[in-house]
């Protein structure tokens, strides 16, 4: 991976419907090469307007695009043969087999890989002589996929891949993606699984709005985010028994039933003071969960703030 060399540069990007309705607002961020970038975003935010103008699809009614190096609307004709694209639902026809499809679209490119190895290669070689209507939805996903891939492309785009599919499916599609990150390919990918762009994303921005509301390393971006620690009390101990929350550095604190649910920046000393603590008062903490913040966690309290200002906007 060389994040030094963007392969992806969005400066400023603004996008504009009929009636001057604006879904990006003025967006900047770079993919390097190498590198697997998640855009993320509440429904509405503007990430499919986004990935449209990437993939040459439309002119930005503002700011500047670079794919490679090039504009991808106004030299599409340099930048598509060096680009793979994977929408979130194919439309192929629907009688031909595996192998024709692919055949079919193998035809339309420049320098295509084998058809078979493609197949074998999202886990298709076996249903090659099914025809496309007889597929499942996983099947049909991983079929996008391998069209994708025929050409060998630098940048690929990805627009919810693992839609559809299992457990094992997902698991296949990830480890792929990771070999083509290895081997240099760079990945700009849009999910609705969180748990997908954590485990895949170099970085990722959240988008709401049509404006990025957060960016980072998936690490970076729930670090704003409080941890958390939840434990049943011990019998005949209260709230106001533990050691002070204050010293525990605790931000925030819950209380239901006899289950206490403590949230904090920092997590280690906190965790390790409670437990000091229980160890010196000679009792167990049932059902101690001692857990970092989740990009699922940043992601809904950016969702939150976003319908509360909204509430707001309502409101005046």
């Amino acid at each position: 991976m060389d994040i030094n060399e963007h392969v992806i540069e969005v400066t400023d990007l603004r996008r504009v419907y009929g009636g001057g309705f604006e879904a990006v607002r003025g967006i900047s961020f770079s993919v390097g090469r190498g590198e697997v970038f998640a855009l993320l975003g509440t429904n509405g935010a503007g990430k499919t307007s986004t990935v449209e103008l990437l993939e040459g699809l439309a002119p930005p009614a503002g700011g500047r695009v670079r794919v490679l190096g090039h504009d991808p609307h106004t030299e599409r004709a340099v930048v598509r043969p060096r680009t793979g694209v994977m929408l979130q639902e194919g439309g192929f026809p629907s009688e031909l087999t595996v192998a024709e499809t692919a055949r079919m679209w193998a035809g339309c490119i420049s320098g295509a890989r084998p058809e078979g190895e493609v197949l074998e290669r999202v886990g298709l070689a076996r249903k090659s002589g099914v025809r496309v209507k007889q597929l499942s939805g996983g099947e049909r996903r991983r079929l996008d996929l391998a069209l994708a891939l025929l050409g060998d492309p630098e940048v690929l785009f990805l627009d919810e891949p693992t839609t559809g599919l299992d457990a094992e499916g997902r698991q296949g599609t990830w480890a792929l993606v990771r070999a083509l990150r290895d081997s240099g390919t760079t990945v700009l990918l849009t999910t609705h699984y969180l748990e997908e762009a954590e485990g895949l994303a170099d970085r990722l921005a959240i988008m709401h709005r049509g404006r990025i509301a957060a960016s980072g390393t998936p690490a970076q971006v729930t670090a704003a985010q409080p941890s958390r620690i939840s434990f049943q009390l011990p019998d005949g101990y209260f709230l106001g028994d533990l050691p002070p929350l204050a010293e525990l550095g605790v931000s925030g604190h819950e209380l239901d039933g006899r289950v206490v649910r403590l949230r904090t920046q920092q997590l280690q000393p906190a965790a390790t003071r409670l437990l000091v603590w229980a160890e010196r008062a000679g009792v167990e903490l049932r059902g101690l969960d001692v857990r970092s913040a989740s990009l699922e966690e940043a992601f809904l309290a950016i969702a939150r703030e976003a319908s509360a200002s909204k509430e707001e906007e309502f409101a005046v």
